[in-house]
């Protein structure tokens, strides 16, 4: 049965108001440069980081520490109970004796390498790992950047399906009183209030679907930012996507070679295994030390008894290895297999962030067709249900032709909102896999929120 009634204004002002929840904005909102620096200050994850850098920094400080000099000193204090027993060399008689003495003992020694290849090794090595960690605290940077956009915009896009959720269903609920109120008059079917109902059903689903989601992405917001989010900023209505890159995928490309901090982290691996190598080779090499030593004794031993000797000592210690069972060779050759996993780690991280930057300069280049194409499908369903509304009154439509529309509309919406929020994203993860990504960059981004 066709319907011919005209159907209240409330109707199509639900259905339409769901474009204008998406751009709408509150008072007091938290912006993104707001939660990207209280990021920085109480994300548990980048904290960590930055106690890994803080203790990367010491490994050149303890490298440097094998070619300095070391200074030790001792000191002890004894009481002794001999037991002694003395052969007269002519009578060969024996007398015992016990005497009972306190000993002393004081030294301090320097000593200073003169030769020490795995020394040298370890300070090398020290300063490369150091070099990793400051690269790796970039590393670490530019994932919080990347982390707080995608949770400020994946929470702002359950906000959006959960005003959208609720549009749907209140427009649902006030459709079903115009089928009730056409049922009543006899001029609507039990068909379409089916039709409604079931429609509502499923929209009441959704809104609680809706509302857990936005609590969870709240929830992630709030953890890495450490406190409340407050209400968000909004994407402006005005926002238009191919704005913040440049450039073929040729130039980003050669830009994440060169400038990757996660590269320059695998690079600085390989470089530390490789000195690995030598410093456990460093094991069949002597070792030479200057050593000095201002000792003084009192009672030292019972053949000094009554003596106080003071001693100062000057000289070269050599130590040579000759033999340890095999473990020098073996954990070089162990070292020597680390390296090369290192090398191939390396290939890996390479090949795998050019497909995450190939992925993301795709991404931000079919988002501006994309975004263009799913404006047009909003536009477009705005139309088609108005049309559709004028064809019901007209005869020629049914109730579940405006369903249909109406559902394409909040489906239209939805994706829109999705597209733009992904494109800001890959902007962003595109900066981050080329090079260092700031304030600067953020609040680029957020200049195109508005509260």
């Amino acid at each position: 049965m066709t319907v011919t009634t005209r159907f209240p204004g409330a109707l199509r002002a639900c259905a339409l108001a769901a474009g204008a929840l998406l751009a709408a904005g509150n008072a007091g909102a938290i912006t993104l440069q707001q939660a990207y620096e209280a990021a920085l200050r109480n994300d548990p994850t980048y904290r960590m980081g930055i106690q890994a850098n803080e203790a990367a920094k010491e490994n050149r400080i303890l490298g440097r520490s094998q070619l300095l000099p070391s200074v030790s000193a001792s000191y002890s204090r004894n009481k002794n109970v001999v037991d002694q027993e003395l052969t007269n060399p002519i009578t060969r008689q024996t007398s015992l004796s016990h005497p009972r003495y306190a000993s002393t003992s004081a030294s301090v020694q320097l000593r200073q390498s003169i030769l020490n290849l795995d020394a040298v090794q370890r300070y090398r090595q020290g300063k490369v790992q150091t070099a990793q960690g400051a690269e790796q605290f970039q590393v670490d940077t530019n994932e919080v950047a990347v982390r707080v956009l995608t949770a400020y915009l994946d929470a702002l896009f359950a906000e959006d399906q959960l005003s959208l959720a609720r549009v749907q269903r209140d427009m649902y609920a006030e459709q079903q009183k115009v089928n009730e109120r056409l049922f009543e008059k006899g001029e609507g079917t039990r068909t379409d209030m089916l039709e409604t109902k079931a429609r509502l059903d499923l929209a009441e689903a959704q809104l609680i679907e809706a509302q857990d989601q936005a609590v969870v992405q709240r929830n992630v917001l709030e953890g890495i930012i450490g406190g409340p989010a407050g209400t968000l900023d909004k994407l402006g209505a005005g926002f238009r996507v191919g704005e913040l890159i440049e450039g073929s995928f040729e130039d980003w490309k050669k830009r994440a070679i060169d400038n990757s901090h996660e590269l320059e982290v695998a690079r600085l691996a390989v470089e530390n295994a490789r000195l690995e190598i030598s410093r456990i080779k460093a094991g069949h090499a002597p070792r030479v030390d200057f050593v000095a030593t201002y000792s003084k004794g009192d009672n030292e031993t019972i053949n000094t008894l009554n003596q106080d000797n003071l001693n100062r000592s000057l000289g070269v210690q050599v130590n040579i290895p000759i033999y340890q069972g095999g473990a020098i060779n073996a954990q070089t050759r162990q070292a020597a297999a680390n390296y090369e996993r290192a090398r191939a780690d390396l290939d890996a991280r390479t090949d795998r962030l050019l497909v995450e930057v190939r992925r993301a300069h795709s991404l931000v280049q079919s988002s501006v067709r994309k975004v263009d194409a799913l404006v047009k499908a909003t536009e477009s369903a705005k139309l088609l249900m108005t049309a559709t509304e004028q064809s019901i009154k007209g005869g020629v439509r049914i109730n579940l032709d405006l369903l249909n529309a109406q559902q394409q509309l909040f489906t239209g919406q939805r994706d829109l909102a999705q597209a733009r929020y992904a494109y800001l994203i890959a902007v962003l993860r595109l900066r981050a896999y080329t090079g260092e990504v700031g304030s600067e960059d953020i609040r680029a981004i957020a200049a195109y929120f508005r509260s």
